[in-house]
């Protein structure tokens, strides 16, 4: 009987010290240059999930210990769990606050990181066969507020109405383009024209079935390099998001139409000459619907959450940015493809 309780004793101190080995290895500083191993949750919004589904892929095979777990849900979301703790990685177009910022110190004794790691176009997409290639920003509040409801309304000899389709409530596409055009206590869901769908690949599927719809959507979710790059295998991809040169050409999708727009105003002697999404025009601000796409961390430096977080805006992580169609922000873009 003693020599049982004795191995039962060993065996719980054995395992108790494999823990704590763990626990050790866990904890331990990460020096400059390291990733950290394990695995961890974060929350993204819809808006840039083709973007995070590269960047996850990529970082696990360069570092095979490491696990990242994606939530892709609306922006509301991601930011409510980040501020509750119960994610400490985000992918969102706002920074927190300075008083969001010290609500997590002092709630949790947790240090923010917050870091631009994009610049991205909100594009607007209608069926291949609608004849309008081309609104004004006057044109686009008419439609959102419900002043423009008819296709003759821009010239097109179609009395159909138009119907205006975009990602969920909480997203950040729809509180950029509520904040532009209808103030921040305006709701798009207002227009009896407008439908709210599950995500952005709906918005691009009723776009690709409906003649008389609009969608709103990221452009990153319309690149059509990154969609392609998905058939290489990823120690080819690896292969070309390596080459370190700053030129990049993306080519955008053709399944939908891509709608130019413009922005009449004093500075460009009001010229109504539209502008495509591309990362050119999104850097010149041409094109006028833009905006930054940010990573907010509140992990540990020796967590994998923060080497993940360090490898987006590192020249790899930039260069699959740069694949999806919108600006990364680390990395100098010198061409793109006008089609």
């Amino acid at each position: 009987m003693k020599n049982r309780n004795f191995a039962h004793l060993s065996l719980r101190a054995l395992s108790l010290g494999v823990i704590l080995a763990a626990f050790a290895i866990a904890c331990s500083p990460i020096k400059k240059g390291e990733y950290a191993n394990g695995s961890a949750t974060m929350y993204c919004d819809d808006g840039f999930r083709q973007i995070l589904q590269e960047e996850i892929e990529v970082f696990e095979y360069q570092y095979p210990n490491s696990a990242i777990i994606p939530f892709y849900v609306d922006e509301q979301t991601a930011m409510d769990s980040l501020l509750e703790d119960k994610t400490q990685l985000v992918v969102t177009t706002h920074e927190l606050t300075q008083d969001q910022i010290k609500y997590i110190k002092d709630k949790y004794r947790r240090i923010v990181r917050q870091r631009c790691i994009a610049v991205d176009a909100v594009a607007l997409i209608v069926n291949k066969d609608n004849p309008v290639s081309s609104l004004t920003l006057d044109d686009i509040k008419g439609i959102i507020e419900g002043k423009i409801s008819k296709w003759n309304q821009l010239a097109v000899p179609d009395d159909a109405s138009i119907r205006l389709v975009f990602d969920n409530q909480g997203s950040s596409t729809v509180s950029y383009m509520r904040e532009k055009f209808l103030g921040e206590n305006g709701k798009i869901s207002d227009n009896p024209n407008a439908f709210a769908q599950k995500d952005n690949a709906e918005v691009f599927d009723i776009v690709k079935r409906d003649r008389n719809a609009i969608g709103i959507i990221s452009v990153s979710w319309l690149g059509s390099d990154l969609q392609e790059a998905k058939n290489v295998p990823v120690d080819k991809r690896m292969e070309d998001y390596a080459v370190e040169n700053d030129t990049i050409a993306t080519n955008l999708t053709t399944e939908v139409k891509i709608l130019k727009v413009a922005n009449p105003v004093e500075e460009n002697d009001y010229s109504t000459v539209g502008y495509m999404p591309y990362q050119a025009y999104i850097n010149s601000g041409e094109y006028p619907l833009f905006r930054k796409v940010y990573m907010i961390s509140t992990a540990t430096k020796s967590s994998v959450l923060n080497s993940f977080y360090e490898f987006t805006s590192g020249f790899i992580g930039q260069k699959i940015i740069s694949k999806t169609g919108i600006l990364p922000y680390h990395m100098s873009t010198r061409m793109v493809n006008l089609q």
